[in-house]
């Protein structure tokens, strides 16, 4: 083969021809490349198919007895091996390369220096040769999406199906626990350590000297809307810890424990306790979710947070959905749906939580104990405002079913709730006590109110005492911007506490094999831009480039914000 361009040879359709020769040796026919008879389908001897409600299987293409450490950690089912009339003649399973099973992370090398990485979608035979079905990172000119010669062997994007003997594949060294036997190529030896830490860890309540770079949640291969999520959720706050200690039960799904215990003790704990969580450990729940969930594509491709809090809270861990509406509804999180107002340039989260609970008619039946507010733009580019100032206090009290409400106008105990008037204003513009909507609706005939919900027992005392209020701390902010989500996070209870940023790609070292940096900033300017400094702020720079680079972030990139209840036991 002669070597007239090299960027030709190593994206040959013909990869198999260009693994190393030290990965050559063992494999088990002389063909350079894999190849099947116009009978294909016959020749196939299907060992595991990768299929979303199966993926667990492992398998041992050598053996029906080899022992259990040669499978995936964790194991999410029992291996099978092929049936004795068509096994075939292949190494030993101390010779297929570091136990490789269906969603392994692996690599192929080549003879060009040019390594290829995928995650295994599937393990058969073809011609008598153990085979695996690698769904690549990236596209290769001349590659399938998973079929071959007219049968489906699974299912991937166009030039990403790299069909391989299995013996030539081999762990991803990027996730290894341990080092590669090449010292050189150990691409991990100064990242701070990221060990499993079991039992109850608390949430921090402070920066302390969490801030710096290699600290928080390490990105890698489009994790970052992950990252940033769970970051949000777990670092400085417990509200979400529910999920991590929950019993398992008869309902769950059978892999439940593992997936629980992966976020725990491998992420969360870890993010407390140390202030680091390497890559891998997040791309062990990254695969756990890809193989359990009915959400694709999260250990590869770009996704947004509401599709992993689909694919973890709401279908592996069966959480109880935050938010409980009037109308019967339950959900996770609460998508902003509001008309544009022309002479508004700068909202904020509050008036555009009310105007959308204005135009829907429902109200929460309950008052959240988290309240996760996605933003009123669609996708990653349009954005019905092209700023939006989230609220540090989020004032709900209109929005809860059944709670007291003070009259708009003389701040009474309100009896009557009339829609039409708090139209184009605030929610509790619609609050009335019975004389002041005889006065507000003389004029107004065409209006029509309707009864307020009242416990009759307190309603003395309420009628003589200030109406409590009812409000929801500001504790993240997820912001994205071209398809990199960061966050602003609080880093402890109380008005005055002070803000910090992170990133899991804010910076790398190496190129294709190297890894990346994450960093905690200290923001100690961001409770200023929830303010009337904000405000401030945003009129005297029109242009997005003339503010603080977080302060842009913060303004124009706000994609999903997180409230939290400090009070949530009275009404409970």
């Amino acid at each position: 083969m002669q070597h007239t361009n090299h960027h030709e040879r190593v994206k040959s359709v013909n990869l198999i021809n260009h693994i190393t020769p030290e990965r050559r040796r063992n494999r088990p026919t002389t063909s350079s490349n894999i190849q099947v008879t116009e009978d294909y389908s016959q020749n196939i001897k299907m060992v595991h198919e990768a299929k979303k409600n199966e993926t667990s299987l492992l398998v041992d293409v050598c053996s029906g007895d080899g022992p259990e450490d040669l499978y995936d950690s964790p194991s999410l089912g029992s291996p099978r091996a092929v049936t004795s009339n068509t096994k075939p003649s292949c190494p030993s399973p101390e010779h297929l390369q570091d136990d490789i099973g269906v969603g392994s992370l692996v690599e192929v090398a080549t003879d060009v220096d040019q390594n290829y990485y995928g995650v295994v979608r599937w393990i058969g035979l073809i011609e008598d040769i153990a085979t695996a079905g690698v769904e690549l990172e990236q596209s290769v000119c001349g590659l399938g999406d998973g079929g071959h010669k007219g049968t489906r062997l699974f299912s991937c994007g166009a030039g990403r199906a790299l069909f391989v003997p299995l013996p030539l594949c081999r762990r991803d060294a990027r996730f290894r626990d341990t080092p590669p036997p090449e010292p050189l190529r150990d691409e991990r030896s100064d990242q701070p350590d990221c060990p499993v830490v079991t039992g109850v860890v608390p949430p921090l309540n402070s920066l302390g000297e969490l801030a710096g770079k290699n600290r928080g949640i390490q990105g890698h291969h489009n994790s970052c809307y992950l990252d940033a999520t769970l970051f949000a959720m777990f670092t400085f706050t417990s509200v979400f810890d529910a999920l991590l200690y929950r019993p398992p039960e008869p309902e769950d799904s059978p892999h439940y424990s593992e997936v629980q215990r992966v976020l725990r003790e491998e992420v969360v704990n870890p993010l407390r306790r140390h202030g680091y969580v390497r890559a891998d450990r997040v791309m062990k729940l990254r695969t756990l979710l890809e193989r359990l969930s009915d959400v694709p594509g999260l250990t590869s491709e770009e996704k947004d947070p509401e599709e992993f809090l689909n694919g973890l809270v709401a279908q592996l861990l069966r959480a109880e959905p935050f938010l409980k509406l009037s109308s019967g509804q339950e959900a996770y999180c609460y998508q902003l749906f509001v008309e544009k107002d022309e002479h508004i340039t700068l909202p904020s989260v509050q008036q555009l939580l009310e105007q959308s609970f204005a135009t829907s008619g429902v109200k929460l039946s309950e008052v959240p104990a988290a309240f996760i507010i996605q933003m009123p733009r669609f996708g990653k580019q349009y954005k019905l405002y092209q700023r939006v100032q989230p609220s540090p206090l989020l004032d709900v009290t209109d929005l809860i079913e059944g709670l007291p409400r003070q009259c708009a106008v003389c701040g009474s105990l309100a009896r009557w709730e009339c829609g039409a008037c708090a139209a184009g204003g605030a929610l509790d513009a619609g609050a009335l006590c019975g004389a002041c909507l005889r006065l507000a609706h003389a004029a107004r005939p065409d209006h029509k109110a309707t009864p307020l919900s009242i416990c009759e027992e307190y309603a003395n005392i309420l009628e003589s005492s200030p109406i409590p209020r009812v409000y929801m701390e500001l504790f993240a902010v997820l912001c994205i911007e071209t398809s990199h989500y960061v966050a602003f996070v609080k880093t402890g209870a109380g008005h005055d506490a002070p803000w910090c940023f992170f990133d899991s790609m804010a910076d790398r070292k190496g190129e294709r094999n190297g890894y990346n940096i994450p960093e905690i900033v200290e923001i100690s300017e961001l409770c200023a831009w929830l303010s009337e400094e904000g405000r401030a702020l945003h009129a005297a720079a029109p242009l997005d480039r003339h503010l603080p680079a977080p302060a842009k972030r913060l303004l124009a990139d706000a994609y999903m914000c997180f409230y939290r209840s400090p009070d949530l036991a009275m009404y409970r």
